[in-house]
């Protein structure tokens, strides 16, 4: 694990990779925080700090005609030019000092998701070719790493410096990781042809042509609904966390950040293991015992006792990494170079907007229904979905291949 892991590091094209994940991912993960406070702190409206979050999350639904756009232009300026982009757009949140202005935060982090989405699939085409195949699950597995990393230091450092000087110091601070992202990716040695947009058809066929061969591969078609499903029930699971906290183990609030910490600290261990174990078994296997864990360690939240909880927390920050890495992999290894960006930006739409649904599903169901009984139910049908996701193929994937 350790050669391996060196490895990628000691790749000129992956390390530059990696320090602008470290870099933009600390700028994001502390404004991804500090958009609701910001609201709440202007507004005093809680529905509306819950809208900041949902705005980032909107374009992801429109993922497969967005990611047309990483398989119709050289990906390596799209990604200069995206974050440079992005920077710039932060710097209007200066003008935000009143309820009256909110506007312009939700219209920003509208567009902060929806390139952000441009942005995930031009990265997944452009590692795609850029780094060793049999070094793709290392690669995914220290990025994870590295994301799970910042979101457990920036969300403290962004909420530290809205504390002290408000939310538009939190935008520039995003604005400058952008910048330094943007410089690490200039640096970037990849050969890319020009994308020749001639007879090519038009955005819609092509947007239609990533989620057609999405639809008929099998490993990818399973490994993605498989993710949607694994999200959807995490999301559920998310909305439960309060009742868990209050409810099961008779804590404060403040319990669940111990909980998530925990769980953030699995998942940077994970990262770390995926590339061989990827290699070992596949990725339908990695996926299917990520989706085990993850299912047994929600049912099991269920029982009152501290230590459990936090094993569980740990047990969950372990599994649904897996099944993430296993489909951003298999989606780089097993897809064309001149689709990968659109078969990428539709399998994060297949994966992701099922976790909006259920945020919102899950906020309902905890008022209908005992805590101890939804939990239960997400892991029996977590645990159902196993067999499925470890069903034969007629392409499965070889470790080593």
């Amino acid at each position: 694990m350790a050669w391996t892991t060196w490895q990628v590091v000691r790749d000129r094209n992956a390390g530059l990779y990696l320090g602008g994940v470290v870099v933009s991912g600390f700028g994001t993960s502390a404004m991804w925080l500090v958009s609701g406070v910001w609201v709440k702190s202007l507004t005093g409206s809680s529905s509306l700090a819950a809208l900041a979050t949902f705005a980032l999350w909107l374009p992801v639904l429109a993922g497969p005609l967005l990611g047309t756009l990483a398989d119709r232009t050289r990906r390596r300026p799209l990604l200069i030019w995206t974050n440079l982009g992005l920077a710039a757009l932060l710097c209007t949140l200066l003008a935000v000092d009143a309820a009256d202005r909110v506007w312009i935060l939700f219209a920003v982090l509208f567009v902060y998701g929806a390139a952000g989405v441009v942005h995930d699939a031009a990265e997944a085409a452009l590692v795609a070719s850029a780094v060793d195949k049999k070094l793709l699950g290392d690669f995914n597995g220290l990025r994870m790493t590295a994301n799970e990393g910042m979101k457990l230091v920036a969300p403290l450092a962004g909420a530290g410096l809205f504390a002290a000087y408000g939310g538009a110091r939190v935008a520039l601070l995003d604005a400058l990781t952008f910048v330094a992202a943007a410089g690490l990716y200039a640096l970037l040695r990849v050969k890319e042809e020009p994308k020749s947009t001639r007879a090519s058809g038009s955005w819609w066929t092509r947007t239609v042509e990533g989620a057609r061969y999405l639809r008929h591969h099998p490993t990818l078609r399973t490994l993605a609904l498989a993710g949607g499903f694994t999200m959807f029930l995490a999301g559920i699971n998310g909305a439960l966390i309060f009742a868990v906290v209050d409810e099961g183990l008779g804590r404060s609030p403040a319990f669940a950040g111990v909980l998530y910490a925990v769980q953030g600290v699995g998942s940077v261990a994970i990262g770390l293991l995926s590339g061989p174990l990827l290699r070992r078994y596949g990725e339908r296997v990695f996926a299917a015992a990520g989706l085990g864990l993850f299912a047994g360690s929600v049912a099991l939240r269920a029982l009152p006792y501290d230590a459990v909880a936090l094993v569980c927390s740990a047990g969950i920050g372990v599994g649904l990494p897996c099944v993430l890495i296993a489909v951003l992999t298999a989606v780089q290894r097993e897809t064309p170079d001149e689709l990968v960006g659109r078969v990428a930006a539709t399998a994060n739409t297949l994966v992701f907007a099922p976790n909006a649904v259920a945020l919102g599903a899950g906020a309902g169901l905890v008022a209908l229904a005992d805590h101890r009984v939804l939990l239960a139910a997400l892991g029996v049908a977590g645990l159902a979905a196993v067999p499925r996701v470890l069903s034969s193929t007629r392409h499965p994937h070889r470790a080593g291949t």
